[in-house]
């Protein structure tokens, strides 16, 4: 993952609303939410909803199926096991490579 994909990522989640709405759809899984019951378990109106969720798209967080009149919003759980990945994957390198090190004696 790019740096520039990380950070646009988490700046979209800093918000407190689009994190609301992200974890809502988390904990659903895979199947997702039609955006009338996202905006219903929110209580948001639907012109911010929809804000909200474009800028979850836009940063490939969040990803919205058609199906007939209804849309369905879902996490999109490779990104988001990617951005975790990344936040993760040198986590204590500097510390291991210090007991690598042979001592000086």
């Amino acid at each position: 993952m790019k740096l520039v994909d990380a950070a646009a990522q988490l700046e979209a989640l800093g918000n407190p609303t689009r994190l609301t709405i992200y974890r809502t759809l988390v904990r659903v899984g895979e199947a997702g939410l039609p955006v009338g019951q996202l905006q219903s378990r929110l209580g948001a109106a639907a012109s911010t909803l929809s804000h909200h969720l474009q800028k979850l798209i836009q940063v490939d967080l969040v990803t919205q199926e058609r199906q007939g009149t209804t849309l369905i919003c879902r996490a999109n759980y490779p990104v988001m096991t990617a951005l975790v990945g990344f936040l993760t994957e040198e986590c204590c390198v500097e510390e291991r490579e210090k007991s690598c090190r042979p001592s000086a004696a």
